[in-house]
């Protein structure tokens, strides 16, 4: 199976020129063209893209996924970085998540707070009542 680069630009919600920087920067290594020149992606530079977008959503820069890129490219020898690179990101994701999720906890207090006030018609009685527990 092979997709030109407007179907996974659909697929991927990217613009075709951002597939093309990817291509430009190395970044999908599996990439070929036809004969017209055309980028053609196979499973392969889909499975590549994937991966990118996901590093891309986990904070990544592009220059430390070029990195990481080329560590795949070394091959076994690279096995290593490659897991710590995981594993950081993983802790970094979970830090994240953590801060989400307090703040999300705040946001339902709030929602609960001004329920409680709309239907009172007032702030009068839950500014004495509700109380957010904060942890430093």
């Amino acid at each position: 199976m092979a997709d030109t680069i407007g179907a996974v630009a659909k697929k991927f919600n990217l613009n075709p020129s951002t597939l093309r920087y990817y291509d430009a920067e190395g970044l999908i290594p599996a990439i070929k063209k036809n004969e017209q020149g055309n980028r053609i992606f196979d499973e392969e530079a889909v499975s590549t893209l994937f991966t990118i977008e996901c590093l891309k959503k986990s904070g990544m820069s592009i220059k430390e996924i070029k990195t990481f890129m080329s560590w795949c490219q070394i091959g076994d020898d690279s096995l290593n970085q490659r897991l710590a690179m995981f594993k950081e990101r993983r802790a970094c994701l979970e830090a994240q998540i953590s801060e989400l999720t307090a703040t999300l906890d705040y946001i339902d207090y709030k929602i609960s707070y001004y329920t409680q006030a709309v239907e009172d018609e007032t702030e009068a009685r839950v500014k004495g009542t509700f109380r957010f527990k904060q942890e430093a």
